[in-house]
């Protein structure tokens, strides 16, 4: 029993200290046609510990029939720490209602004084709001 209560209160603790770990949380908010295509709203909120001074992510949008749709670049640009953004991109030539999947394939740019690298990747949360729209790394 002494070796048990240590253990879950180890357990108890980890979800608590997950949450405070630096992260840039990425929820896909919204896709709403447009006249060139579809605008694909972003909300992004730097709780990294630092101001980024810029941010761009490859994004691959994924068809329903699972195949790749597109293969785009997005400038996230500065994000301050502590701040929540919106952020829309139009993509042309793109029916929003064929969009099931949206990953973030990599991250292009990541820039800010005293972020650690290894946080480009592994600091990074994504979230969908949209019902059958997954979004993840």
């Amino acid at each position: 029993m002494r070796l048990v209560f240590p253990l879950l209160a180890a357990l108890c603790v980890t979800p608590a200290l997950a949450q405070d770990a630096p992260a840039l949380t990425l929820e896909l908010n919204a896709l709403t046609p447009n006249d060139t295509g579809c605008r694909v709203t972003f909300l992004a909120t730097n709780k990294l510990g630092t101001e980024l001074t810029r941010s761009a992510f490859e994004i691959a949008l994924f068809g329903a029939g699972g195949g790749i749709e597109r293969l785009v670049s997005l400038d996230f640009k500065a994000m301050p720490e502590g701040k929540t953004r919106v952020l829309q991109f139009d993509i042309g030539e793109l029916g929003c209602d064929k969009v099931s999947r949206v990953l973030i394939n990599d991250v292009v740019a990541r820039e800010g004084s005293g972020l650690d690298p290894k946080l480009c990747l592994a600091g990074l949360s994504t979230v969908s709001r949209l019902k059958g729209v997954e979004f993840g790394i």
